[in-house]
């Protein structure tokens, strides 16, 4: 996976926005004005999603070397993944698509609505 696969996936989603609200490089994610996924365009291709409390230390524990404590982020919720080859695509993917769930899963009954997502 590139940066540029990782981008179109997030856009593909429903609500999703694509801001720089920290710098001129970190690309984040949004969905209805929550973040939910970030990347840095100049430093080693990593990204940074939210992950579930009970489910974040397992994975730092099964991918050492590449799943790490949310870079900048809360380590109790956030873990950056290294996308060097290690964990495959298709799994990274699913944790995006586990971290868009989180995010929406705390909108009130009318933002899901507006989001199709009943």
């Amino acid at each position: 996976m590139n940066i540029e696969e990782f981008r179109e996936y997030c856009l593909e989603k429903k609500g999703v926005t694509e801001e720089l609200p920290f710098d001129e490089t970190t690309l984040v994610y949004k969905v209805l004005g929550k973040m939910f996924a970030l990347t840095d365009t100049e430093k080693d291709f990593s990204i940074s999603l939210k992950c579930d409390p009970e489910k974040v230390i397992e994975l730092r524990e099964e991918y050492p070397d590449s799943v790490l404590p949310g870079y900048h982020m809360n380590k109790k919720h956030w873990n950056t993944i290294m996308i060097d080859g290690r964990v495959s695509d298709k799994l990274i993917l699913t944790w995006v698509d586990e971290s868009y769930s989180l995010v929406t899963a705390k909108f009130s009954m009318a933002m899901r609505e507006k989001l199709n997502l009943l």
